[in-house]
């Protein structure tokens, strides 16, 4: 057999890996993890505890739905948990599109919903944002989609979209209406503990970014009961293992650490964009713990003097929307002071 792509699933075909930088420890600010480093109580948690390796799971993560619904003022039965919200929204698709079915997406936003619409048979429609990066709800509505998924705050623009259009959203659209809000701590402005008010609302989390938890692959949606359990229905038995549980139920008790982690970007992100405007970048609003940039020199060069000198960041500047941008963590201030220190020294390279 010649195993060129045609044997692929047609709508997969067109699949690129992921974004996969060679590593030779380079200072990561392309991540959007969480600068204070590993979160603490699960760090204890994963010194101080044994398992037995050779028992399953529980099937369903029920400690750590009990652990988030009394975080937010709700049912267990209102949550599900699983490998990452990744694997959350993989379940959404295969619980609620047929093949062939729309989901409506805001342009530019996470580039990885286009792969999770098309792998699962059906088709992403892209609604641009308005100039201001804000959602065009008429636009959304308009597609009749079957599916719309609309993160706030947005990547990689930063900013949160305004409440009343979410609101407005929800309200309109005639169909399943997934808020991504993996960044939602830093802004404090989520719909989480909304769900209940809604029949057609689902909210996505995760622990890879303020509660500093990547490594363990955790994440969870939220929706009223009756969505949960079609969702549960669907979900894949036992796939968050029972360590990272564990880990994740001890940093929902250490809420301290998040406060302290949006203390920082609160403190730090000011002056980083300060920094960066000094150098003569235009940087777009942000409420999250990253911020998008449009460089004063090439991208792609800025990018790659960033590397030579052990720093990286993310590259956009080739998209649609986000010509020429580059998207940097926001960092400690030592981090921050370093980043902006690179960066000018590779910009004064090309004067």
């Amino acid at each position: 057999m010649d195993a060129d792509r045609s044997i692929m699933r047609e709508t997969s075909r067109g699949f690129e890996r992921y974004y996969n930088p060679k590593l030779h420890g380079e200072i990561r600010l392309d991540t959007n993890t969480n600068v204070l480093g590993s979160n603490p109580a699960a760090a204890e948690y994963l010194r101080t505890h044994t398992w037995d390796l050779n028992g399953y799971p529980d099937t369903y993560s029920g400690g750590l739905r009990e652990a988030l619904g009394e975080l937010y003022g709700l049912n267990p039965d209102n949550i599900i948990a699983g490998n990452g919200s990744d694997e959350m929204l993989d379940v959404i698709f295969k619980t609620f599109t047929n093949w062939g079915d729309d989901t409506a997406v805001p342009f530019p936003s996470y580039s990885l919903y286009d792969y999770f619409v098309k792998s699962n048979g059906g088709k992403a429609i892209m609604v641009d944002l308005t100039d201001d990066f804000q959602l065009d709800v008429d636009a959304l509505v308009r597609t009749k989609a079957k599916v719309t998924i609309v993160p706030s705050p947005n990547n990689p623009t930063g900013n949160c979209f305004r409440r009343k259009d979410l609101e407005d959203l929800v309200s309109r659209f005639d169909g399943i209406v997934v808020i991504d809000e993996a960044y939602s701590e830093y802004s404090g402005n989520g719909f989480i503990d909304r769900v209940d008010e809604f029949d057609n609302l689902i909210v996505t989390r995760t622990f890879s970014k303020a509660y500093a938890m990547a490594a363990l692959r955790v994440g969870y949606v939220a929706s009223n009961a009756k969505l949960s359990e079609m969702m549960m229905c669907v979900k894949i038995p036992y796939s968050l293992n029972s360590i990272s549980e564990g880990a994740a139920i001890a940093a929902v008790k250490d809420q301290g650490f998040i406060r302290r982690s949006v203390e920082l970007v609160t403190e730090q992100r000011p002056k980083l964009i300060k920094g960066l405007e000094k150098l003569g970048f235009e940087v777009f609003p942000s409420d999250s713990n990253f911020v998008l940039a449009r460089s004063p020199i090439d991208h792609k060069v800025l990018v790659d003097g960033l590397k030579a000198r052990n720093v990286l960041i993310r590259d956009f500047g080739s998209k649609r929307r986000t010509e020429n941008c580059v998207r940097p963590t926001v960092g400690t201030e030592e981090l921050n002071t370093l980043l902006l220190e690179r960066t000018e020294e590779v910009i004064d390279e090309c004067h």
